[in-house]
C-alpha cells in the first residue's frame, strides 16, 4: 500500500505531469468562458491530443480540464447572464443581479473559493471511498457489472430530460451508435451502411463535438449583437472569499449534495446546482433576497457543481459507468488510453485511481487561483461579439475533429451528428442520454458477453444481478413519477410568446412527426439488419432495438394522435428563446456557414477552405473591414499550419488535390 501511495505522489508532482495538468486546466478555463460549450465539448477536444500519450500525462490534462470548466463558466453567467454550461444556469439567479449592482467582483470571489473548496471535498471523497469500496468492487463479476450497466442507463434515460420515453429512447439510440462497427465476440460488421468508415466504429471525438458542441455554436452565432455593454467588476473581492467562510456550513452541505448527486449516474450538472440552490433557499431563515442577489446562492451552486466532479470520477472510474457527460467522454479517454475501468483501478492501477484523486484536488485549487488573476482580461472577452469567436471556434472544433482519422469522413460525419443533435436539442430528446448509451454500449456488450461465456444464461439468478435488477426496476418506477408525460402542457423555451400552449397543429408538429419517425426507422433497421448476425453478435443490438421501438412507437403515436399540447411547433422549438427577437437571426443560417466550410473542404481540401471560410464569414457577419478579415485569416491559418506541424497531421484532401498535387500543409 505505502508503494502505491508513494508511486502516485512521484507521478503527481512529476514536472511532466504538472505541465499537462496545467495545460488541461488552461483550456478549461477557456472552454468554461465561451458561453454553453462546457465539459463535453471540451474534453471531445482534448482526446484527439492523447494518442500516443503516457497514461499519467493524459490523465493529468484531462483531470485539469474536468476541475477547471466549472469553475470558468462562472465568468459568463455573472457578467452577461449567460450560462457558460448546464451547471451553472442557478448561479445566474443570483450572480446576475449582483453584477448588475456593481458587485461582480464579490460574486465571483465568492464562487471560485467556493468552486475551489466544492472540489478539493469532492476529490477527498474519491480519494477515501477507494478504500471503503475495494471488496465491493471486487466481488462483482461480469453478470453484475453488465446489470449495473443497464442500472446506470436506466438512470440516465429518465433524469436526462421531462419525456421518460424520448429520455429512454435517446439512450437507445445511444446504444446503437456504439454498435456500429465489428462486434466483438464475433467481428461481424454491423450497422455500417456499407461504409468503409464505419467499419471501425463512430468515433467518440465526433460524437461529443457533432452532438454537443455545434448545437451550442449554433445557437450563439444566430445573436448578432454584443453579447454585453459593461465591463466594470466593481469592488468586493475579498468580501466574497469572506462570504465563503461565514457561510461555511452552507457550503458543506452543498459539497455533501453535489458529490452524492454526481455518484448518481445522470444526474449530472445541469441538475445539481438546482437542487443544491434550492436546498438553500429552503434552509435559510430569511428568503427575501434569493433572485435578487444573494451570495448564498451563488455559493450554493457553484459549490455543488464542482464537488459533482469528485462524485461522477466514483462510478466512472470504478465500475465504468460515466456519473456525468465530460466523465463520459473522460470514460471513453481512459479506454483510448488501455485503462480498463472496474476492479483494476483498486488493484493493479490503484497507483492511477489516487493519482487521479490528487489531481483533481490540485487542479481544483490551482483553477480558482487563476481564475483571480485572469478575472480581468477575461471579463473583456466575454464581451466581444461572438461572431468574431466564432471562426476561431469553429477552426478548432473541425481540427480536433478530423484528428480522429484524418479523413474528410471526418468532418462529414462532424456536420450530420451536429445537425441531429440540433434537432435532439430542440424536440426535447436529451443528448447526454445519447452520450452515456454510447460510451456504455462496448461495455455492456461485453460484459453481456462474459457472462453468457462464464455461467450461460443462469447468471440472471445470481443474487447481486438481481439486487441491482431491481434497483433499476425501482429507479425506473421512481422516476416516472410526477414526470411530464408527452400529452402533457407544453413549457419553457418551447413556447411561442404570445401563444397559448397548445396552439400547434398537426401541420405544425410534421417535421417533428418525421424526426419520430427517423428514429423508429433507426431502430428497426438495427433490428432487421443484425437479427441476420450469429447470435453473439446479434443478441445485443437486436434486443436493444427491439426494446426501442416500443418507446419509439409510443411517442410517434403520441405525436400523431395525442393533445395538440404535446409539443410546440417545429418553429416554435428551432426558435427556442429567441421568439420574437429581430436582433437574432434564423437558426439555418450558422448551418448554411458549416455546410459552406465543409462543403469547401471537400473541393479544396481544409487548409484552403480556412482561407476562404474566415474573411467570408467575418465579411458577412462583422464590421471589422477588408483588411481586419483577412489578417484574422492569416493568423487562423497559420495556427492551423503551426498545430498540424508540430503533431505531424496531413489536412483532409479535397478533389483539387485528386487532381493536381500539392505541398504540405495544402494537401
Amino acid at each position: 500500500m505505502l508503494d502505491t501511495l508513494l508511486t502516485a505522489l512521484t507521478d503527481l508532482m512529476s514536472v511532466q505531469h504538472l505541465s499537462f495538468m496545467m495545460l488541461g486546466i488552461l483550456v478549461g478555463l477557456v472552454i468554461g468562458v465561451l458561453p454553453a460549450l462546457g465539459g463535453i465539448a471540451g474534453m471531445s477536444l482534448l482526446i484527439p491530443f492523447i494518442y500516443g500519450m503516457d497514461k499519467v500525462s493524459a490523465l493529468a490534462m484531462l483531470i485539469g480540464l474536468v476541475a477547471t470548466v466549472p469553475t470558468g463558466d462562472t465568468y459568463t453567467s455573472v457578467l452577461i447572464g449567460v450560462p457558460g454550461a448546464a451547471g451553472s444556469q442557478a448561479t445566474i439567479l443570483d450572480g446576475f443581479p449582483l453584477a448588475k449592482r456593481g458587485q461582480a467582483a464579490r460574486a465571483l470571489s465568492a464562487a471560485f473559493t467556493g468552486s475551489a473548496l466544492g472540489g478539493i471535498f469532492g476529490a477527498f471523497v474519491l480519494t477515501a471511498f477507494v478504500l471503503v469500496a475495494k471488496p465491493v468492487i471486487l466481488a462483482f463479476g461480469a453478470g453484475e457489472l453488465f446489470m449495473l450497466g443497464i442500472l446506470g442507463l436506466s438512470v440516465v434515460g429518465v433524469l436526462a430530460g421531462k419525456s421518460v420515453a424520448r429520455g429512454i429512447a435517446s439512450a437507445g439510440l445511444g446504444l446503437i451508435a456504439g454498435a456500429v462497427g465489428a462486434a466483438p465476440a464475433t467481428g461481424e460488421f454491423r450497422l455500417d451502411l456499407g461504409v468503409e468508415y464505419l467499419s471501425d466504429g463512430i468515433p467518440l471525438v465526433i460524437i461529443g463535438l457533432g452532438m454537443f458542441a455545434l448545437p451550442e455554436l449554433t445557437d450563439l452565432m444566430r445573436r448578432n449583437r454584443p453579447i454585453a455593454s459593461e465591463t466594470s467588476l466593481g469592488s468586493g473581492w475579498l468580501q466574497g472569499v469572506k462570504d465563503t467562510f461565514v457561510h461555511w456550513f452552507l457550503v458543506l452541505r452543498c459539497s455533501v449534495i453535489g458529490t452524492i448527486c454526481g455518484a448518481i449516474p445522470g444526474v449530472g450538472g445541469g441538475v445539481v446546482d438546482w437542487i443544491a440552490y434550492g436546498h438553500a433557499v429552503q434552509s435559510a431563515k430569511d428568503k427575501s433576497e434569493f433572485g435578487k442577489g444573494d451570495i448564498r446562492g451563488v455559493l450554493a451552486a457553484e459549490t455543488s457543481n464542482n464537488s459533482l466532479q469528485g462524485g461522477a470520477l466514483l462510478p466512472t472510474i470504478l465500475f465504468g459507468i460515466p456519473g456525468s457527460g465530460s466523465t463520459a467522454i473522460f470514460l471513453g479517454g481512459m479506454v483510448l488510453l488501455g485503462i480498463q475501468p472496474g476492479p483494476s483501478m483498486v488493484t493493479t492501477d490503484l497507483h492511477l485511481t489516487y493519482t487521479i484523486a490528487w489531481t483533481l484536488t490540485l487542479a481544483s485549487a490551482i483553477g480558482a487561483a487563476l481564475c483571480f488573476l485572469l478575472a480581468y482580461p477575461i471579463s473583456r472577452l466575454t464581451y466581444v461579439p461572438f461572431n468574431l469567436l466564432a471562426p476561431a471556434v469553429i477552426s478548432t472544433v473541425c481540427f480536433a475533429a478530423f484528428q480522429v482519422r484524418q479523413s474528410l469522413a471526418d468532418l462529414v460525419l462532424l456536420f450530420v451528428l451536429g445537425l441531429f443533435g440540433l434537432f435532439m436539442r430542440r424536440f426535447g430528446w436529451p443528448r447526454a442520454a445519447f452520450l452515456v448509451g454510447f460510451v456504455l454500449s462496448p461495455q455492456i456488450e461485453n460484459y453481456l458477453y462474459q457472462a453468457v461465456q462464464f455461467y450461460d444464461w443462469n447468471f440472471v439468478t445470481r443474487p447481486g444481478v438481481l439486487i441491482i435488477a431491481a434497483l433499476s426496476v425501482v429507479s425506473l418506477w421512481a422516476a416516472t413519477r410526477g414526470r411530464i408525460s408527452e400529452t402533457g402542457e407544453m413549457t419553457g423555451a418551447g413556447q411561442k410568446k404570445g401563444v397559448p400552449a397548445g396552439s400547434a397543429t398537426l401541420s405544425e408538429r410534421a417535421p417533428q412527426i418525421a424526426f419520430a419517425l427517423l428514429v423508429l426507422a433507426i431502430f428497426a433497421y438495427a433490428l432487421i439488419t443484425c437479427s441476420q448476425l450469429n447470435f453473439l453478435g446479434a443478441v445485443f443490438p437486436t434486443t436493444t432495438a427491439a426494446v426501442m421501438l416500443v418507446f419509439s412507437a409510443y411517442l410517434l403515436v403520441a405525436l400523431v394522435f395525442g393533445s395538440p399540447r404535446s409539443s410546440p411547433s417545429f418553429d416554435q422549438e428551432l426558435e427556442g428563446e429567441y421568439v420574437g427577437d429581430p436582433a437574432v437571426g434564423s437558426v439555418w443560417t450558422p448551418v448554411l456557414w458549416f455546410a459552406l466550410l465543409f462543403g469547401l473542404a471537400g473541393l479544396f481540401g481544409f487548409i484552403v477552405a480556412m482561407a476562404l471560410f474566415v474573411p467570408a464569414f467575418l465579411l458577412a457577419r462583422t464590421s471589422i473591414g477588408l483588411l481586419r478579415a483577412l489578417i484574422y485569416g492569416a493568423l487562423a491559418v497559420g495556427l492551423m499550419i503551426f498545430a498540424g506541424y508540430m503533431l505531424v497531421l496531413d489536412f483532409p484532401r479535397g478533389l483539387l488535390q485528386s487532381l493536381v498535387e500539392l505541398p504540405w500543409p495544402l494537401r
